[in-house]
């Protein structure tokens, strides 16, 4: 199971404790690309940091794979703008 869905059934489980507040907050931070206290990660017992640890690299490895997809559609856009030119 990936991480991301690891972390959302802690937070799903219960909302308001410790864990799953870190784990919203690093999400966020993430998603609206703002700072995170790293210091908060410290709070989290060995296996939910390590959970966190996991989180980071999926996003990392995702952020590239989607950094691939727009690269591959803004150069399919920039194709598309430059009309053959029509052979005779």
């Amino acid at each position: 199971m990936r991480a991301i869905k690891k972390v959302r059934q802690v937070i799903e489980q219960n909302p308001q404790e410790q864990t799953a507040q870190i784990f919203s907050r690093l999400i966020l931070s993430l998603v609206e690309e703002v700072d995170f206290a790293v210091k908060d990660l410290y709070l989290l017992d060995s296996s939910d940091f390590q959970l966190a640890m996991d989180i980071l690299q999926e996003w990392r490895l995702d952020r590239y794979y989607m950094g691939k997809a727009k690269t591959f559609d803004t150069a399919q856009q920039a194709l598309s703008l430059v009309k053959p030119k029509n052979k005779k």
